[in-house]
């Protein structure tokens, strides 16, 4: 009994990863990940290093951007991820990546507190971390809540609480982007007839859009402001230490 509830986590895990990688390969999954792939890839233009680490639930091929020398895949088994490990333990030393990039890990995670601390704790200080999820505020976040796919499992966890997540975590949030703003449609005739909201949505940068893109800067090293020491209030009145005078004293 007790080890079926050692492993039971580990299973859960592993069937999540397989349903996501699942939608991820239909229509409106690879639909997401085509107009995300464009944004990454202009976002990482200005990002240079050694290292890039990415993760997310699906079997896609590692992002390759011009000014990074490696790209890996990292985490569950599927196609195109090089070192499988779990979401909680990655084999990556600390300070090891340049770049961290988690796409829609946040959103297929049994804990995401612990993904984004995994992912914070590999990305070396002044190297970057790009967040990818489900903007649950756009017709994508609301078809979450009907749908009977695995779709209906994402979290679309929102930008501003992901934002607080990275800054306790010793990040500064440079941008937020946000971007496939046609619907989610299984209609391909359709998508292309509203394929015109793209590039008004991209211009506009409306919160309405089916992701979002945060990145973000690691600025601190597991550094935390000490508490000040508390101070007096001013004007406080604080009692002295005042000499006796005898009687005789006073008379002279």
């Amino acid at each position: 009994m007790s080890e079926f509830r050692a492993t039971s986590p580990q299973l859960q895990w592993a069937d999540l990863m397989n349903e996501a990688s699942a939608w991820f390969d239909g229509p409106l999954g690879s639909q997401l990940l085509e107009h995300e792939r464009l944004i990454i890839e202009h976002e990482l233009e200005r990002c240079f290093g050694s290292y890039l680490v990415h993760y997310g639930p699906f079997a896609n091929t590692p992002i390759e951007p011009r000014k990074i020398k490696r790209s890996v895949r990292v985490g569950p088994s599927l196609p195109g991820v090089e070192i499988v490990c779990e979401e909680q333990s990655w084999p990556v030393g600390e300070h090891a990546a340049d770049v961290v990039v988690v796409q829609h890990g946040l959103d297929f995670s049994l804990s995401p507190h612990a993904l984004l601390r995994e992912a914070a704790r590999s990305v070396r200080p002044g190297g970057h971390l790009l967040i990818v999820g489900v903007n649950p505020w756009s017709p994508w976040g609301a078809r979450r809540l009907v749908s009977r796919s695995a779709f209906r499992d994402a979290r679309c966890i929102r930008p501003t609480r992901v934002g607080d997540w990275l800054n306790l975590l010793g990040f500064a949030l440079e941008k937020r982007r946000y971007g496939c703003y046609c619907p989610p449609l299984s209609s391909g005739q359709w998508r292309d007839r509203l394929a015109g909201l793209e590039p008004i949505g991209q211009r506009l940068q409306a919160p309405l859009g089916g992701f979002y893109v945060l990145v973000a800067r690691k600025l601190m090293v597991g550094l935390r402001p000490l508490r000040q020491q508390r101070r007096e209030r001013m004007g406080q009145l604080l009692p002295m230490p005042v000499a006796k005078l005898s009687r005789r004293d006073a008379e002279h």
